[in-house]
């Protein structure tokens, strides 16, 4: 069975792939850290090795053996695209994703230069959704890559928001998930930032889904924008030109 998420925009998680590397602002208090870590602890043999990326061959074909179509985030705990993950690797485990084509799969990254050097060879399938992270504004170049790459569906991740993204350009994009930093230092996130980015996405036409303010309590601070909570999903034929 697929591993139940608790993450607002998905139902469910599969890590082929555990363990990373901090490569910008946003990975400063990396919850899949803290987890990990935490798992170790509790002697789950997938992580006995902590945060230090980690590859599960025997994990890569159970999406085959899940017959309930479901949403499905891809490596939650680590980055697809880390620079030291073979690219076989990589391909075995969009292979799987293809074969596997009455789940939708979420595919997210912070190396996007690698994902677009990568896109040409890989067997992009509208049911494959493919995000970027971006924390702030100097990290849009993130999203120029994955302008460049082959997803039928292409997706940023603004989490943790850590400052305003003005004159977002949403050009090819499908889908815009907006969220606070949450647990032990978390920093705050002003709400005018992410006014203006609801604002640009809506005037865009753009599904958005707010998550979280975040915050060290983040279940009291929830995740209505304005009165109401935004859980807009994407759909193919989503795409603007600005």
């Amino acid at each position: 069975m697929a591993l139940a998420s608790a993450i607002e925009w998905t139902e469910s998680t599969w890590n082929p792939l555990t363990g990373c590397t901090k490569v910008s602002t946003g990975c400063k208090h990396c919850y899949a850290e803290r987890m990990a870590l935490r798992l170790k602890a509790m002697g789950q043999p997938n992580y006995a090795d902590g945060f230090d990326l980690t590859l599960h061959e025997d994990a890569l074909e159970l999406p085959l053996n899940w017959k309930k179509p479901q949403t499905i985030f891809v490596n939650s705990m680590s980055d697809l695209f880390h620079n030291d993950v073979p690219v076989e690797f990589i391909l075995k485990t969009f292979e799987v994703m293809s074969r596997a084509d009455w789940h939708k799969f979420q595919v997210l990254t912070k190396r996007s230069d690698r994902l677009q050097e990568l896109s040409p060879i890989l067997p992009w399938k509208p049911h494959i959704w493919m995000g970027v992270s971006v924390e702030s504004l100097r990290y849009t170049s993130r999203i120029d890559h994955l302008r460049g790459t082959g997803a039928m569906i292409k997706f940023l991740s603004l989490e943790p928001l850590l400052g305003p993204l003005p004159g977002l350009n949403l050009e090819g994009i499908n889908w815009v998930i907006v969220g606070g930093e949450s647990g032990p230092g978390a920093r705050p996130m002003d709400p005018s930032w992410v006014l203006e980015i609801r604002d640009r996405c809506v005037g865009a036409r753009v599904p958005f889904f707010f998550k979280q303010w975040g915050g060290t309590k983040k279940k009291k601070a929830g995740r209505k924008l304005e009165g109401r909570t935004w859980d807009d999903m994407p759909v193919l034929t989503t795409s603007v030109s600005l």
